[in-house]
């Protein structure tokens, strides 16, 4: 399980990187909002742990912009504010649990064991397609390699899906104008090469292994070789 915790305190967020690594968790830190909030739109974790009270951008509100971007990674907040409306706002603003400190670390424990449960039974239930390094979920609508998430647009989207669901399949250009743009292919136009290589660009260019290969004069085919 791979998780962000955001702590500010030194001493707290040492403490709970070395209990939380010593039970199986690979733990990334920030000690700042604008960091986590950072970390936690670059990279894919399994949940997320937060303070409510951070130097420069607060809990709720990486929480709130989290939520805002369709990214529904499990986020548990660590606050010394336990009243009831503290709680509810923090609800609101997307968190899926809240744990009042002080705390004792069995009970942090629990609640991430509870919501990585929780996280492994939506996802049994999730239409996950992929190719090697390459994941996509097709109902949230998000694409990672290598555990780093790719932002695509609708269209870059209906096309790599279409190529995932025929992977190890070569698909003729015309197929693909068909399927992922619903009108019959024009010789003329290159709008099928544009749109595979705004693909490559994005989710092959970096990467030693390609995915999206050419079968000259046949068309694509997407395969993890």
């Amino acid at each position: 399980m791979k998780l962000l915790l955001i702590e500010d305190e030194v001493k707290t967020s040492a403490y709970l990187k070395k209990g939380l690594e010593e039970n199986g968790f690979e733990v990334d830190t920030a000690l700042d909002g604008k960091t986590g909030k950072h970390l936690a739109f670059r990279n894919l974790y399994d949940i997320i742990v937060t303070d409510v009270i951070l130097p420069g951008i607060g809990g709720r509100e990486i929480s709130r912009a989290l939520r805002e971007a369709n990214i529904d990674t499990p986020i548990l907040m660590l606050t010394a504010l336990s009243e009831t409306d503290d709680v509810v706002v923090g609800f609101d603003a997307g968190a899926d649990d809240y744990l009042a400190k002080p705390f004792e670390f069995r009970e942090l424990l629990a609640r991430l064991r509870a919501l990585a449960k929780r996280k492994r039974a939506q996802q049994a239930t999730e239409v996950v397609l992929e190719a090697g390094d390459l994941k996509m979920w097709v109902e949230k609508k998000q694409v990672s390699r290598a555990g780093m998430p790719i932002d695509l647009t609708a269209k870059e989207f209906a096309l790599l899906e279409y190529l995932l669901k025929n992977k190890g399949r070569v698909i003729s250009k015309a197929e693909l104008a068909r399927h992922v743009w619903n009108i019959d292919f024009d010789t003329g136009t290159n709008m099928v090469e544009v749109y595979v290589n705004y693909l490559r660009r994005k989710m092959d260019r970096d990467y030693p292994t390609k995915l999206i290969h050419t079968q000259f004069g046949m068309g694509y085919v997407l395969r993890a070789d």
